[in-house]
This record gives structure tokens, C-alpha cells and sequence, in this order.
């Protein structure tokens, strides 16, 4: 079990000052299971997850507890997929990045054509350069690296941002078989509906604080407890189209 107590992060200032984006959040994540994490603009979700693989400027300041099966989370357990294709280096072969982020990780040399298929992507995909992909290849692709480095655990960061509704649905399935196939994974989501398909339970944020985590039963059945999760629930569905939170 993936265990997240209390986690903050704060950034010192200029001035002397500090600003909290994010402060005291709870988690928990199992192997073979989905979670999900929503909230407006700027409520922190990409900074948990920036939080929780260190990848924080050296002027952050995280407080808190990050533990698996009780021990402190130790690198290479925990994989991130990005939103952005940016981070997918624009100047070498897809192939030659997944050998890469298998090797940084210690792994041994993968198989990229079966790394490929595991997810949909053609052979010919691993002599493409990043901006030869389409929308859905590249979310694809950043799933591919991160699941290169071996962690059991996995965070897909707006995995759906930008795709129309058919490819997106692909993509939260294809997370939802890793789940199946025993990682535990975390998706970071602004499309609520989509999310509550594949995931057990869903934590709410707003402005970097927790207001709750519900079930996924909750949301359809009206059970949800706080006032903004009813709020962005409802926003996202009344008109039956998926709106932006």
C-alpha cells in the first residue's frame, strides 16, 4: 500500500515570505486499483505529483509522510507520466527514450515492440520523433516510459487533456488494465465523469486543500458530503458535455 499523510508543500520567497499551495493532503493507493484526483484550476494537482516524485524547485519545502508497505517510498517505485509531450525529449526516437528510462531505473533492456503493443502503439512507433505522434500516440508514449522504469505504482497526470472523447476513453482504459494487471495507479483528471468510470474512489482538492474523497458510487448516487464536490460534480454534468473544472 502506497500511503500519503499530511502531505504539504510550501515555497519560500524572495522576500523571507512562504506560500502554501498544498497542504495536508491524505492518500492511499493499492496495487491493482485506481484513485482518482480532481479539482478546479490551481488546486494542486499537478504539484502532488510533483510533490510525491521530487521533481520540486529547490525552493519548495515538503512536509509530511510518503510511505510504502511502511517504508519511505525509495526511487523507482513510483512512476510519473506527464501531461505535456514536452517532457518526451523532441530530438530522439520514442524506441531509444523508452530503452532510456528503462536504464536510468536499472531495468533491463525492454522489449519496445511488446512495450508498444501493451498499449495500443504500432511497431513503427519506435523510430518516431515526438511531434510525428498523434495526440492519443504521445499520451501513449509518456505511459510507455514511465511503465519502462518497473514501478508498481504509476501517476498519469491529465492523461485525457486535449483528446476527443473516443480516444480518451481508450486511454482510461488502458490505465484501468494496468490496474487490472497489478500496478497501483493514480489519475490526475479535470473530466470527472470519464474518471469515476475506472476509479474506485476519487480525492477532491480545492485551493490545495482536501475537502473529501467519495467513492465512486457517491458521485451518481448524490452522497457526496461537501458543498464543492457537489458544486464541481454538477458542473460537469448537467448539460451532459464535459466541461473544464
Amino acid at each position: 500500500m502506497l500511503r500519503v499523510t499530511a502531505l504539504s508543500v510550501r515555497f519560500r520567497r524572495h522576500d523571507g515570505g512562504h506560500s502554501q499551495p498544498l497542504s495536508g493532503l491524505d492518500l492511499t493507493l493499492a496495487r491493482g486499483e485506481v484513485v482518482g484526483l480532481v479539482g478546479g484550476s490551481g488546486a494542486g494537482k499537478s504539484l502532488v505529483a510533483e510533490a510525491l516524485m521530487g521533481l520540486l524547485p529547490r525552493n519548495a519545502e515538503v512536509s509530511g509522510q510518503i510511505t510504502l508497505a511502511g517504508q519511505p517510498l525509495a526511487r523507482g517505485q513510483l512512476a510519473l507520466a506527464p501531461q505535456g509531450i514536452d517532457a518526451l525529449d523532441p530530438l530522439t526516437r520514442l524506441g531509444d527514450q523508452i530503452r532510456r528510462f528503462a536504464r536510468l531505473a536499472g531495468q533491463p533492456p525492454p522489449d519496445v515492440t511488446a512495450c508498444l503493443a501493451r498499449l495500443g502503439l504500432p511497431a513503427p512507433a519506435a523510430r518516431a520523433f515526438p511531434h510525428q505522434l498523434s495526440g492519443g500516440m504521445a499520451k501513449r508514449a509518456l505511459i510507455a516510459t514511465a511503465l519502462a522504469t518497473g514501478a508498481g505504482f504509476l501517476i498519469a497526470d491529465e492523461p485525457t487533456l486535449g483528446l476527443d472523447p473516443e480516444t480518451a476513453d481508450r486511454i482510461l482504459a488502458l490505465l484501468a488494465g494496468l490496474a487490472a494487471e497489478g500496478h497501483g495507479v493514480c489519475v490526475i483528471s479535470h473530466d470527472l465523469p470519464r474518471l469515476i468510470a475506472i476509479a474506485g474512489r476519487v480525492t477532491i482538492l480545492q485551493e490545495g486543500r482536501m475537502v473529501e474523497t467519495a467513492q465512486a458510487q457517491e458521485f451518481t448516487g448524490g452522497q457526496l458530503r461537501h458543498p464543492f464536490s457537489r458544486a464541481l460534480w454538477s458542473a460537469q454534468t448537467w448539460t451532459g458535455a464535459d466541461l473544464p473544472c
